[in-house]
């Protein structure tokens, strides 16, 4: 999907990270907390408008598209499913950790399941 994988690779001690990956809630609607600032939805839309096309029509495409995703998954659940994303890229053991986790996978997957959810609802 579009924009995923836009944040910058962040380095951190594995274990301290699937530490952060474990204790991220989903529960919380991220439509009633509204966590999103500006600059990582402008960064959202500029990727996906990269891989969209330029147009007007992508503007408004890829500006519903952040908004249906940040009112399903909190803005710290996105950070660290984009986190996951560049990290997995790593070679090693330290990217075979985000690929093979559980807990990475998790976060993951509630990324691409709100990605699905904008799919459908903005193109």
């Amino acid at each position: 999907m579009a924009g995923a994988g836009m944040l910058r690779p962040i380095v951190a001690v594995p274990a301290m990270l699937l530490a952060v990956l474990a204790g991220t809630s989903v529960g919380a609607r991220a439509q009633e907390i509204n966590d999103y600032p500006t600059s990582a939805r402008a960064e959202y839309v500029f990727g996906c408008m990269k891989a969209n096309g330029e147009s007007r029509q992508s503007i408004e495409q890829c500006s519903c598209s952040i908004d249906v995703v940040a009112s399903i998954i909190p803005y710290d659940r996105y950070v660290t499913a984009e986190t996951v994303l560049s990290m997995a890229q790593v070679r090693g053991n330290l990217g075979g950790q985000f690929r093979s986790s559980e807990q990475a996978a998790n976060a993951l997957n509630d990324l691409r399941r709100a990605q699905a959810e904008a799919e459908v609802r903005c193109f």
